[in-house]
């Protein structure tokens, strides 16, 4: 019975200032993986930068944040990731991540690699944005 290859995982910690988006996208790309996701990040952010829901500008937030929801497809085309963030009031924010999130103290993440799974993002002209595109890999071309 063939099995089907295993998800691995990446894991890493961000330091203070560092780019959230830029790098998840750079630990994708170093991995030389085709398809992946975010599993898990917990942490905490000086700034937010935040694309909510139908709107075509960036919301920028600053002050001390902790990451309580990231979630995302990575792709070599690039990363699309929602985060939810939470103040010292308890008050939330959630949309697309954008560049521009500077860790404060850590961004502790987990990503999950695909083996014979390529994600691209074309343009769909339905929607108007680039979509995810999943092709499965036969193991000569990965």
């Amino acid at each position: 019975m063939e099995h089907a290859p295993t998800m691995t995982a990446v894991a890493a910690r961000l330091t203070p200032g560092q780019d959230l988006l830029a790098e998840l996208e750079r630990l994708f790309a170093e991995s030389g993986a085709g398809a992946g996701c975010v599993l898990a990040c917990v942490g905490s952010l000086t700034t937010a930068v935040i694309r909510y829901a139908d709107r075509p500008e960036s919301a920028t937030l600053t002050g001390h944040f902790e990451i309580v929801s990231l979630t995302g497809v990575l792709s070599p085309d690039g990363a699309h990731c929602h985060i939810a963030v939470s103040d010292g009031e308890g008050g939330t924010s959630g949309g697309h991540l954008m560049e521009g999130c500077r860790v404060y103290t850590t961004a502790e993440i987990v990503l999950g690699l695909l083996p014979g799974v390529r994600f691209s993002r074309p343009f769909d002209p339905q929607t108007g944005y680039p979509e995810l595109a999943v092709e499965t890999m036969q193991p000569e071309e990965e």
